[in-house]
């Protein structure tokens, strides 16, 4: 019977978390029905089927992490459907409070065959005697109570020749999950799906970029008065701050193109991106995700806001295809709708910089020689100190805020 395994999508995709099978055990698909959602750490995508043919066995359940190349479901004839197999009991260890030992039942091996039952000593130490070969019933323990313990193993592993037991004889050991410690109760919550991509995504950064960050802010009075004047005459579309920061911050990376680039270790190389893909991060609960506008140097700001709209309603909905998120150059993150005033992003790796903005806030201000209330927009900029000094990020903040300040250049432009 044909084995469909989970295939390679891609993008250095290595595994995927099955969110909901389509089928069930039974039933017959045909070739390119979609038969499973896989959530990977770029999105969530439909599997199809490779042949027609009826689902003989599902090999995973929804919630199970797949690696690439492991077998998903067996499609086959329907005449090669085999009988239920005979149910077997098996005992799972569940959340257990911590105890000073946890004494599973060994299954007989060649260490163990002769092990008095009541020996006492803690589930280290017995891992310990098993790799050295040592039976815990020749050993007189000298811990409390008769206990055998790790410097008694060593002692007699050292008095006779210890053979360490391949690990494949060893028994399974129960795995002991701490339900509390000496504080109080814990809650044991998995990694995996969009936090688990998160987090190998940005230990990724920090490891391999030079983290610096530039702040400043911008007087964005006149821009805020631009956008709620016309807010209201764009027909289904909602106009935000960001189609206006996109534009002001491609036409700063047009003066400082070495924003706009990324750093080839191995070929010892800056390369320069000829073009402009602004990747915008998206909130959407699990952790974040960067959908790209592609060309945003040829759209205009109504064009930007629509996709921007677009783009994040489908994160937040799971139907980011692929290519939805591939191609960025340059990647914006605005905290303001949320909370917030300066930040210390992580660069969207291979990217070599990202922009923070923060909360517009209203604060007296010297404007035309008069103290006055103004609105003004913090934005952090983290860049990779390898490949931009902080007077060259500088220079570029300033391009930025000049075009924030004055929203009729970036319109001319």
């Amino acid at each position: 019977m044909p084995e469909f395994k989970f295939p390679d999508v891609g993008e250095g995709i290595t595994e995927g978390e099955i969110v909901r099978w389509l089928v069930k055990e039974g039933d017959k698909v045909k070739e390119h029905q979609p038969i499973a959602e896989i959530e990977t750490d770029k999105a969530v995508v439909e599997i199809p089927s490779p042949y027609s043919g009826t689902v003989i066995k599902i090999h995973h359940k929804a919630g199970d992490t797949v690696k690439v190349g492991e077998t998903l479901v067996t499609i086959g004839e329907s005449s090669e459907r085999k009988k239920p197999a005979e149910k077997y009991t098996s005992s799972v260890v569940g959340q257990l409070p911590e105890a000073e030992e946890v004494e599973p039942q060994p299954v007989k091996t060649k260490s163990t065959e002769k092990q008095a039952p009541h020996a006492l000593a803690t589930p280290a130490t017995r891992r310990m005697a098993k790799n050295l070969g040592v039976n815990l019933k020749d050993i007189e323990g000298t811990g409390a109570g008769g206990r055998v313990t790790e410097e008694d193993i060593r002692r007699h592993a050292g008095s006779e020749e210890a053979k360490p037991i391949d690990k494949h004889e060893a028994s399974a050991e129960a795995k002991v999950v701490k339900k509390y410690d000496m504080f109080g109760y814990l809650e044991h919550v998995p990694l995996k799906g969009i936090r688990k991509a998160t987090a190998k995504k940005m230990t990724e950064s920090v490891r391999n970029a030079a983290h610096v960050t530039h702040m400043d802010e911008a007087d964005v009075t006149h821009l805020y008065n631009i956008r709620e004047k016309e807010k209201d005459k764009l027909k289904g579309v909602h106009l935000t701050f960001l189609p206006f920061i996109v534009k002001a911050v491609i036409a700063a990376l047009r003066k400082h193109p070495y924003i706009n680039a990324t750093l080839d270790m191995e070929h010892e190389e800056i390369i320069l991106k000829k073009y402009y893909n602004i990747g915008i991060a998206v909130d959407v609960g699990e952790g974040l995700v960067v959908p790209v506008v592609k060309g945003a140097d040829n759209k205009s700001i109504p064009q930007i806001a629509k996709e921007i709209e677009e783009l994040a309603q489908k994160a937040k909905e799971r139907k980011l295809d692929i290519m939805d998120m591939q191609g960025g150059t340059f990647t914006i993150t605005s905290i303001g709708s949320i909370g917030g005033i300066f930040a210390t992003p992580i660069i969207n790796y291979p990217e070599v910089a990202i922009l923070a903005v923060g909360r517009i806030r209203e604060k007296p201000a010297v404007h035309k020689g008069k103290i006055v209330v103004r609105r003004f927009m913090p934005l952090s900029l983290s860049f990779d100190h390898r490949i931009l000094d902080g007077a060259e990020a500088a220079r570029f903040m300033n391009d930025l805020i000049e075009h924030l300040e004055d929203p009729h250049m970036m319109m001319v432009e």
